[in-house]
């Protein structure tokens, strides 16, 4: 509760928003960032949008003492040990998390031996894959990775898939284009994992006959539970008259800011860079409307918010109506 004494004594301030462009290829991304900072030595970067590598940024708040607050990217780096970055989950290294321990659940009933990966060279998929190729090491799996490097996707999928079968795992790291264009009947596998994050969610165009034995990996909450949660941003977008083009980095971009004027609302006059990321530790895990976050939480030493997700499977051959294979999994 603030005192009346000490909202006397505050200091009406007004936010700026400044935008930061980042122009050249990643390795460039410090320097830039660097010229921005010592332009305009703002208080936090908040959320942003990153493609396959949010390193760069990482490393420069890191060494700024600048806090970077719940960027859109799918492909993290995971070092618990710093303070100044905090991010919504570990994305694609998450679901790698998960299919490792539904793996590991499954392996003696399903008699499995091998994993099978295929991704597309250079995409996120390919870091999730080599994570998961690590677990599958340690858990005595023999791992195959197989990455797509042409435009003939097709024909590199056929190869990709031709030797699988009894006793494998598939797991595919691929986005909605390759989904598209896997072969018209899926093999006789039993154990078939596709990234949730990359290939759509619940919009994942997978064949017909995919959808059926395929699991997805989904860290986020089931459409139908996150609804209400949902009717804050999209009631907010609507009545500001802001189309809907990327519902899900919408909406993250939408609560990081809320995060952030919350906590700004705590820290009374005390602006300083460092009681921000402790304030966002304390308050994240009060938060009762998370979007597509059934629930957000922090602590000294963590720097991930949300912290599991579920295995899920198309509850009809045709609709985007999703059902649980089990419980939130936290791995």
């Amino acid at each position: 509760m603030q005192s009346t004494r000490g909202v006397m004594y505050r200091v009406n301030r007004k936010w700026q928003l400044h935008v930061w462009e980042l122009k050249g290829a990643p390795e460039t991304w410090e320097p830039e960032l660097r010229k921005h900072l010592a332009a305009t030595p703002v208080f936090a970067v908040i959320s942003g949008i990153g493609g396959r590598t949010w390193a760069p940024v990482h490393r420069f708040c890191e060494r700024a003492g600048l806090p970077c607050l719940l960027p859109n990217v799918d492909l993290p780096v995971v070092a618990e040990q710093d303070f100044y970055p905090v991010y919504f989950s570990k994305g694609v290294l998450l679901e790698a998390e998960i299919v490792a321990r539904q793996l590991e659940a499954t392996r003696e009933r399903l008699a499995l031996r091998r994993v099978v990966q295929v991704f597309r060279a250079g995409d996120i998929g390919e870091e999730a894959a080599k994570a998961l190729q690590g677990a599958a090491s340690t858990a005595g799996l023999a791992a195959a990775l197989r990455p797509l490097r042409s435009a003939r996707a097709k024909e590199e999928l056929a190869a990709a898939l031709g030797d699988a079968g009894p006793g494998d795992a598939l797991v595919l790291w691929l986005r909605p284009d390759d989904l598209t264009l896997l072969p018209a009947f899926p093999l006789r596998l039993e154990s078939v994992y596709v990234s949730g994050i990359m290939g759509g969610l619940e919009r994942s165009p997978l064949p017909t006959a995919w959808r059926g034995p395929a699991r997805l990996t989904y860290p986020f909450d089931l459409p139908d539970l996150r609804k209400v949660r949902m009717n804050f941003p999209l009631g907010w977008f609507n009545v500001r008259h802001i189309p809907v083009v990327a519902e899900r980095v919408q909406t993250d971009t939408y609560l990081a800011c809320v995060i952030l004027s919350e906590t700004l609302g705590h820290m009374l006059d005390s602006f300083v860079r460092d009681y921000l990321v402790e304030r966002i530790e304390v308050l994240l895990s009060h938060r009762l409307v998370n979007g597509y976050y059934p629930r957000l939480g922090l602590a000294p030493g963590q720097r991930f918010a949300s912290k599991g997700g579920y295995v899920v499977r198309f509850a009809q051959p045709a609709g985007a109506r999703l059902v649980t294979d089990g419980d939130w999994i936290v791995p």
